[in-house]
């Protein structure tokens, strides 16, 4: 038997997809397959594929007319199938050695970094909207940087052991759950998809996947890359379908030992709400692990630079038309720098281009199906209205072809509108341009307006105000940003999770998560049993 440590790995280089290069032909002509052809998705349990016949459609959200997949949707039938597979899984799962269970996390890697890193991003940008480079960051890099560094971090967790006094050997092992995780998984990230199963998996857990509807494209490509790794058969199982049903099954068996959720707060409200109601049933507390909804601010100091801010302000708020946790949705800017900022945005804004994935020189595409067109357009609507707000930018959507939302940045004079307070998810930016003289006052104007913590930006020259404004919004971000924007975490570098209503702060991308998927049992052995009740004392 080998003792074995993978070493620190480096992130994943990101490709560039210039005019010229061989990854921008390879991907282009994936694209042009990958839209020639309509797939059909089945439910896998157990590695066996299930046709229930109660079909639903795949589109691309840039073009709602062309269907990529027709899917098969899992009942309470189908769960209790999966249940029963992914339990009979993780007898032999478990008792795999970790490394070799690592083994398969690093070809998963490889092969998404090379065979497949075409097929995965094609998949990303046609099923989700994202254009080559949000997907090159995503189901590439993102992606593979989970699978290696979670290795490493999972060769640090098993060799960390306690202190042993002379005569006595004390051990500690890291057992998996008892039972069954479920990972519900997003639209918005592929990455997070293929993390919120396998970093339960890595540590011998087997999962039952409920994958977003609106991601089912790239995410069934990821199942098959799962398999051809070598993961054995039951320990993901594959439930597209309605997530109520899925999620009531799933929490109401005996077996359900853990959940790892990214989504609406309110959904994993209602996901903990029934884990609580059903805890007698369950042979364990199960771990609830969620990142959730954020209303991610940038706060401007009056010594911060205006160009340097309008473009965090545009990437942050804009890349992947605002659908990310992170994105940036408000912004408090100081009287004194708001004019300047406010050209430099709406120059910027002025030369970015709206349309389909496909057309590479589209820095703004679709967002994701019509319920989300409607709610963001509608925010967009209430601004119009009021006197309370001006937009300065964007501000119209089309939806005959696509679901277009045009990038739109709304001045408010209250710092309480409904778009400074309220999670939209989509490309709305607001800002509030604050007295200049009232720097400690708007940070805690900020602190108190959002339910939400996941992260925010400090812009500032003054290095006491970033301090001072870090301080003063110790729990407003999990993740908070000097002088950048406020997305783009990455793998080993800024692990990543918010606590307040943005979830349980367990650090994707660390060991802290990995952490939440073992149950350690500590271990002593007695090298020379004592044989003699008597202690010296009793002389």
């Amino acid at each position: 038997m080998t003792i074995y440590h993978f070493p620190y790995p480096a992130n994943e280089p990101i490709k560039s997809y210039a005019p010229g290069t061989a990854e921008r032909k390879e991907l282009q002509e994936e694209l042009t397959r990958l839209s020639s052809e309509t797939i059909e998705i089945p439910v896998i349990i157990g590695g066996r594929e299930v046709r229930t016949g109660d079909t639903g459609t795949v589109v691309m959200p840039h073009d709602h007319r062309h269907v990529l997949a027709t899917y098969h949707k899992a009942g309470a039938k189908e769960v209790e199938a999966a249940i029963a597979a992914a339990v009979k899984a993780q007898k032999e799962w478990e008792r795999l050695p970790w490394e070799e269970r690592a083994a398969i996390m690093l070809r998963i890697a490889e092969l998404a970094s090379k065979k497949y890193r075409a097929l995965l991003n094609a998949a990303t940008m046609l099923g989700q909207s994202k254009n080559a480079f949000q997907a090159e960051i995503d189901s590439a890099c993102e992606n593979i940087d989970f699978l290696r560094f979670n290795a490493h971090y999972a060769g640090r967790i098993y060799a960390e052991q306690p202190h042993s006094e002379t005569g006595v050997i004390n051990r500690m092992e890291y057992r998996p759950l008892e039972g069954f995780v479920l990972a519900v998984t997003p639209f918005n990230f592929t990455a997070i998809a293929s993390n919120l199963n396998l970093s339960p998996v890595l540590m011998g857990n087997a999962t039952l996947w409920k994958p977003a509807t609106t991601a089912l494209f790239s995410n069934y490509y990821l199942m098959k890359i799962f398999k051809e790794a070598g993961l054995p058969d039951g320990v993901v199982n594959f439930l597209p379908g309605a997530g109520r049903i899925i999620g009531n099954a799933a929490l109401a068996s005996r077996h359900f030992a853990g959940l790892h959720f990214t989504g609406s707060t309110a959904t994993f409200d209602h996901l903990w709400q029934t884990a609580g109601k059903n805890l007698s049933t369950y042979r364990s507390y199960p771990r609830l692990v969620g990142e959730t909804g954020g209303k991610d601010f940038v706060i401007a100091h009056p010594s911060a630079k205006a160009q340097e801010l309008a473009v965090a302000l545009v990437r942050g708020s804009f890349e992947y038309q605002g659908q990310k946790c992170s994105a940036s949705s408000r912004a408090y800017i100081p009287s004194n720098r708001w004019p300047e900022v406010k050209q430099y945005l709406c120059d910027m804004l002025a030369t970015v281009k709206t349309g389909d994935v496909r057309d590479f020189g589209n820095y703004h595409n679709a967002v994701i199906d019509e319920t989300s067109f409607d709610t963001i357009m509608n925010y967009i609507g209430r601004a119009h209205s009021s006197p309370a707000a001006s937009i300065i930018a964007g501000g119209t959507g089309d939806k005959s072809q696509g679901y277009f939302v045009q990038p739109t940045v709304i001045e408010v004079k209250d710092p309480h509108f409904v778009t400074m307070e309220e999670e939209i998810f989509g490309p709305v930016l607001s800002v509030y341009a604050y007295p200049e003289k009232e720097w400690e006052e708007t940070l805690q104007l900020l602190d108190e307006t959002s339910p939400y913590g996941l992260t925010g930006a400090i812009f500032a020259e003054d290095r006491y105000a970033l301090w001072q404004a870090a301080q003063r919004l110790k729990y407003a971000a999990g993740n908070i940003y000097f002088n950048d924007k406020s997305t783009g975490a990455v793998v080993g570098q800024q692990p990543f999770g918010g606590a307040r209503r943005s979830g349980t702060n367990d650090k994707a991308g660390s060991h802290l998560n990995l952490l939440r998927w073992t149950t350690p049992r500590a271990i002593k052995e007695c090298l020379a049993p004592p044989a003699d009740y008597r202690y010296p004392f009793l002389s």
